[in-house]
């Protein structure tokens, strides 16, 4: 089943793929400038795909700035291939309205309403950052040029199958569920998030709430999930706090009519429609994700980390055999962290501290983080404790905050110690005068962006295997993934309108068939709630034997590629990820590598994060774009090495007719 002439298929087509796509345009010149079809399969609207997709509700934001996006692989960028400089949301948005960019679909008003209000401090709304990614992937298409053939199939993957006997060469048919098929040479699984078949705790609670004619939502993608069960004035439990959570309450209240409205003291009321229920929110911690930061740097910036580098890893791991996260990673991050944190103190707020920072630094530099001698220094040099960077505290928020780490007292004493702590956030993350908030939001994602570069994944023992994909991927997203701050007021909002309740930290669920209701409550005590409804306010962990996308478990099932075990002294551990190779190959139950089959995405074990980025900050899916780009493009030119009188041959076929759409769903997009 081999292709006509060179073929590559995308399963999604989503802003990794379109990222890929441009990637592969770049570097085309140099690597391989010879006919090319290229196959995208996706259901939704190439580009933005399911999660971007211009149908969600209009009011749903992104929870990154307009000038904290772009899709461009700019200088910024260490990779082999070119750099691609090009616009980003912000300037996107400058150059529709001003006309100087003219390849965009004529604009809804209320889009356009949305450009011209635009500025680069802008959260926007999930529906123009689709227009903007489908642009984008446009732009990717045509920078291909007039010698390769891209056609979109709106339609799902469902099994693939290989003509060879091995990993190593020949190629694929991928099999769709509107009963087409597309041949390629090379495959790249690119599904971002995806669904999950409902685990055991899930089904279980299914079941009950089925029994007692209640309400249960699994963990999903939030805008996907049907809320119409749900009745005004109900009672819902809510589990998670997080950017699922935030979504959740704009569709339960602005969704459902309701309205916010500024009051002249300069705060924020809800006005209801009536027509919402009453939340009751809890989660580990207890409290949402931290405000997205408005200040901007006063003092020095902090430049590349110092202390998390590649030199340092290198060293572990010619130290150790296995490298455990806790002990031997986060040390140096969270230095690395701290570092940043005093330096924008130190530099920016000279009165807040009583040495110099080149003092400070030096005996800094020589310290451990978790040492009392780096205690004592910060206590003898930052006066106001307010001012000393606390992580456990910072990761456990509610310890100690207006109760000393006791129970709290009642239900009042918890709305108060949520709600002022939203408050609280609020003020240090929006005030100009904490701008040491940003430094430490600018530390902590550099290393989250190197830490997948810098530590092989196999390296790691299967307590870290865990602690990476969960604590730390939670404690990054707590503190630098956080919510616009109009959604936090927001939450303030509903919360002086009765209709969000917070349960505590230390979330506990249970199933009453008694009375036929979900009981939660927190383990500090205090609130104890009832309620015929919860909703599991998450994305589903990964799952790649019980996901809900057919491609996911066809390939598992099928031995083209296999689940990540991690094999340590503490036994065997899987992470519900596809394995991949570190040059994103997916790997077979065997441990050998399929040389044309590639994933990337939530789905895999590769750690790149994301798919689009801040511009000029050497993103990691940006390097891993054009590395996984420049691999295509090689393993297509040895190919044509090898059979270079047979596929002079086909092409010849080719040019004489256009390649044929796979499906009836097929559409070609540059031809």
């Amino acid at each position: 089943m081999p292709a006509t002439i060179p073929s590559v298929a995308f399963v999604g087509g989503g802003p990794r793929t379109a990222g890929i796509l441009e990637r592969l345009a770049a570097n085309r010149p140099e690597l391989f400038a010879q006919p090319l079809a290229i196959h995208v399969i996706e259901p939704h609207a190439p580009g933005s795909g399911r999660i971007w997709r211009y149908d969600q509700h209009p009011g749903l934001l992104l929870n990154s700035a307009a000038a904290d996006i772009t899709m461009f692989t700019d200088a910024s960028v260490a990779c082999e291939g070119p750099a691609a400089d090009g616009p980003g949301l912000a300037a996107w948005a400058v150059g529709v309205l001003d006309g100087t960019i003219a390849d965009v679909p004529r604009l809804a008003p209320e889009l356009r309403r949305q450009l011209r209000a635009l500025t680069g401090a802008t959260f926007p709304t999930r529906q123009l950052q689709s227009v903007y990614l489908e642009w984008f992937f446009r732009r990717a298409v045509s920078g291909l040029g007039p010698d390769v053939r891209v056609t979109v199939h709106r339609d799902t993957a469902v099994r693939i199958d290989s003509d060879h006997d091995g990993p190593g060469s020949g190629g694929y048919r991928l099999r769709l569920a509107g009963g087409g098929t597309v041949d390629a040479d090379v495959v790249v699984s690119a599904l971002g998030h995806t669904d999950s078949l409902p685990d055991e705790a899930s089904a279980g609670r299914a079941a009950f709430a089925a029994r007692h004619g209640g309400f249960h939502a699994a963990p999903s993608y939030t805008t996907d999930v049907d809320y119409s069960g749900v009745a005004a004035g109900q009672d819902v439990i809510v589990s998670g706090m997080g950017l699922a959570f935030v979504d959740l309450v704009v569709l339960l209240t602005e969704g459902r009519g309701g309205r916010f409205r500024e009051t002249p003291d300069g705060g924020l009321a809800y006005v209801p429609s009536g027509a919402e229920p009453r939340l009751w929110a809890g989660s580990r911690r207890g409290v949402p994700y931290h405000s997205k930061i408005s200040s901007a740097l006063r003092g020095e910036a902090a430049g590349d980390p110092r202390f998390f580098t590649a030199a340092a890893i290198q060293e572990l791991l010619a130290r150790h055999g296995e490298l455990d996260f806790r002990t031997q990673l986060w040390p140096l991050i969270a230095k690395d962290a701290g570092y940043g944190y005093y330096r924008e103190i130190f530099t920016g707020y000279p009165e807040r501290v009583s040495i110099s920072w080149d003092e400070f630094s030096d005996r800094f530099a020589a310290l451990d983080w978790y040492s009392p001698e780096r205690e004592r220094l910060v206590l003898e040099s930052v006066p106001d404790a307010a001012f000393h960077l606390d992580f456990e505290q910072l990761d456990r928020p509610l310890t100690g905050l207006d109760t000393a780490g006791r129970d709290f007292a009642g239900p009042d004493d918890v709305q108060r110690a949520v709600a002022g702590y939203i408050e609280n956030d609020l003020r240090l993350r929006t005030s100009p005068d904490h701008s040491e908030t940003l430094a430490l939001f600018t530390a902590l994602l550099k290393v989250y962006m190197d830490l997948g570069r810098l530590v092989p994944a196999e390296r790691l023992n299967a307590r870290s295997q865990h602690t990476v994909h969960g604590w730390w991927h939670g404690f990054f997203s707590f503190v630098d993934s956080g919510p616009p701050p109009q959604r936090l007021r927001e939450l303030l909002a509903l919360h002086r309108a009765g209709l969000l309740r917070f349960i505590g930290p230390g979330l506990e669920i249970t199933a009453d068939e008694v009375s036929g209701q979900f009981v939660a409550s927190s383990a500090r005590g205090a609130v104890r709630v009832s309620a015929k409804a919860l909703i599991e306010a998450r994305l589903p962990s990964p799952a790649v034997t019980g996901s809900d996308n057919p491609l996911l478990r066809y390939l598992h099932s099928s031995g083209l590629g296999s689940e990540q075990t991690v094999l340590t002294a503490e036994g065997l551990h899987a992470t519900g990820r596809l394995l991949v190779s570190r040059a994103n190959e997916l790997v077979s139950p065997l441990g050998e590598p399929n040389r044309r089959l590639f994933a990337v995405g939530p789905n895999t074990s590769g750690w790149g994060a994301g798919a689009f980025a801040r511009p000029g900050t050497n993103a990691a899916p940006f390097r891993e774009n054009d590395a996984l780009a420049r691999r295509i493009l090689g393993l297509l030119a040895r190919d044509l090495s090898r059979d270079g009188e047979r596929r002079d041959s086909e092409r010849g076929e080719v040019e004489a007719a256009a390649v044929p759409a796979a499906s009836g769903k097929a559409q070609s997009w540059n031809n």
